[in-house]
């Protein structure tokens, strides 16, 4: 399921969103200011925000801006703004800042629905899918037959490593926060369970204990694998 932020200061607002979002089979979360978004963001993986522009302190085109301009996984993060200013030359600063569409308030449900989805569906497509074969290191993963092989040789994973390994390769080189991947392996555990896991699998594929180069851990996030 898709997790989607909304970022807004109209609390009221944003709770009818965060609603009207997972009435249509998407997670959702809000967030009332712009720094408030960026500990989300960082926290967990999103398909998609949707940002207010008028918000106190930093605007939704400063925040936008500054993701567009930061060095993370969060450069090209899907975003829609929301606002109700219905103005040409407000929609193009608006573009121009980094969002990828506009929607005017107040709005139909059944509009911002179909414009998230088309453009979660455009991004998606437009990064294409996984690759067949991975590589990184000195191993190659079969993604088709969930087969790893490192020098050669086939690696025995277990179950747990096996799912963690092709949750990690459906996003080469964007983090998984740890949260993340323990639900997707329908975990109900600790990070520190995650962080066991992620050492065994550093080990089975020769990756560097101390400075790991190829499943990385990120600041503040989680775990990113890095291929070729």
């Amino acid at each position: 399921m898709e997790r989607i932020l909304v970022v807004d200061d109209d609390e009221r607002l944003g709770a009818l969103v965060v609603e009207l979002l997972r009435r249509n089979a998407y997670e959702a979360e809000a967030a009332i200011s712009a720094s408030q978004a960026r500990s989300k963001l960082h926290e967990a993986h999103f398909a998609a925000i949707l940002v207010d522009w008028m918000m106190p302190v930093e605007s939704g085109i400063a925040f936008i801006k500054s993701l567009r301009a930061s060095a993370s996984h969060l450069q090209n993060i899907p975003a829609i703004m929301l606002t109700a200013v219905d103005d040409v030359d407000k929609k193009v600063i608006g573009f121009e800042a980094g969002y990828d569409d506009y929607i005017t308030k107040p709005f139909e449900a059944k509009e911002l629905i179909a414009r998230l989805r088309a453009l979660i569906k455009r991004t998606t497509t437009a990064r294409g899918d996984i690759a067949e074969v991975l590589r990184f290191g000195n191993c190659e993963f079969d993604t088709k037959n969930d087969e790893l092989r490192c020098n050669g040789e086939l690696v025995h994973l277990s179950t747990t490593e096996l799912s963690l390994l092709k949750t990690l390769c459906q996003r080469p080189n964007q983090p998984f926060s740890r949260c993340d991947l323990a639900r997707k392996l329908a975990f109900q555990v600790s990070d520190r369970t995650i962080d066991v896991q992620i050492t065994r699998l550093r080990k089975k594929i020769g990756d560097n204990q101390k400075q790991p180069t190829i499943i990385r851990t990120i600041r503040y996030v989680g775990y990113a694998i890095y291929c070729e």
